[in-house]
């Protein structure tokens, strides 16, 4: 039985590695126009969602069923959001330069802004230092900045190689991922401010996206050629790295070419360490890393996927249906799908092949 009450299809059990979204439900009231990113609370199962219509939802999610909270609302679009270690406070940062919070437990005060740039803010994320929690963002002004929250001047600013296109935390790492392909890898316990390292993807194509293994000992990259990086911290470790290709199809007509597809998306389970790749073609995918394997490969969803998340215990799977700008202004039309979707993981989907070390 799953978390929504149904259970796998007959075709699932059929076919191990073909993955059902007939029990994927909605989000009640999505946003008006394309969703940048998803977040969940590890208080609950709260779930936050940034959109290009100016502003982020916060939505509550009870037994499949979702209501809306509260909204953060900025100038100009919403492109990240984040939640504090406690879960109990949200973050969204916009192209309108700020970042902004909401209590959730004194939702009636509103919204308080907490960091600001020189340009457009891509990402917020949290680190804990110390004991406490510690904002960093990144800019297209070529810089992060670390903020603690009681202060509208940031405690560190880092100038990266380029403008910053995403960027994930997890424990003292952080890896920042900018544009003519830079990866810069900080371990804030140490040196906020200096990377320890600083390369060039190993992708050949712009980077769209990194996401940090549930250990910290590495991170995963996409790009949008269709391709995705497992990559380790230690140099020890650096035999383990690898490639791998993802989200192409072959052509109809001709079976030499492939259709390649930007890979917008990697979230990593939080209790198996396996994770999921979703992309422009529509369809995500949940992988083992270690033994180098596809557990589940999912059907096209009817439009590109732009953000994806599990909640805090990896029960639930929220992906966002919309368009994710890959052709610019003109790809987009008013009919294209906008939703967010709630996947219920079911006991197998996730877990890793028997004999996997789990990071």
């Amino acid at each position: 039985m799953s978390l929504f009450g149904q259970t796998a299809s007959a075709a699932t059990a059929a076919n191990p590695a073909q993955g059902d979204i007939k029990s994927d439900v909605p989000v009640t009231n999505p946003p008006e126009d394309s969703i940048s990113a998803l977040a969940w609370s590890s208080a609950g199962d709260y779930l936050s969602a940034s959109s290009w219509d100016k502003k982020t939802y916060v939505y509550q999610v009870q037994a499949g069923v979702s209501s809306g909270l509260t909204t953060i609302t900025h100038e100009k679009p919403a492109l990240d959001t984040c939640w504090s270690s406690d879960g109990t406070k949200v973050f969204s940062a916009g192209a309108d330069k700020a970042v902004f919070m909401v209590d959730m437990n004194n939702m009636g005060q509103g919204q308080k802004q907490v960091a600001a740039h020189d340009d457009t803010i891509s990402c917020v994320r949290i680190l804990v230092v110390n004991g406490k929690d510690m904002l960093v963002t990144g800019s297209w002004d070529k810089t992060i900045r670390y903020w603690d929250l009681t202060s509208s001047t940031p405690q560190a600013q880092v100038t990266v190689a380029e403008r910053v296109y995403t960027m994930d935390t997890k424990n003292n790492l952080l890896v920042v991922g900018t544009a003519d392909r830079w990866i810069e890898v900080f371990d804030v316990s140490s040196n906020p401010s200096v990377p320890v390292k600083k390369l060039q993807s190993p992708l050949k194509w712009q980077t769209r996206v990194v996401s940090c293994f549930n250990d910290a000992s590495g991170y995963a990259v996409g790009s949008i050629e269709g391709r995705c990086a497992i990559q380790y911290v230690k140099d020890s470790d650096s035999g383990s790295n690898f490639s791998f290709k993802c989200h192409r199809q072959n052509d109809t007509n001709n079976r030499d070419v492939a259709k390649v597809y930007s890979v917008n998306c990697i979230s990593f389970h939080p209790v198996h360490g396996t994770f999921s790749t979703a992309g422009a073609d529509g369809t995500f995918h949940f992988w083992d890393k270690d033994a180098k394997h596809r557990l589940k490969g999912y059907p096209e969803v009817g439009g590109t996927i732009s953000a994806t998340a599990f909640n805090r215990n990896g029960e639930i799977f929220a992906y966002a249906v919309s368009y994710d700008w890959s052709q610019g202004f003109q790809g987009n039309n008013p009919n294209y799908p906008n939703k967010i979707m709630l996947h219920p993981v079911g006991a197998d989907e996730c877990k890793p092949r028997p004999g996997s070390k789990k990071r």
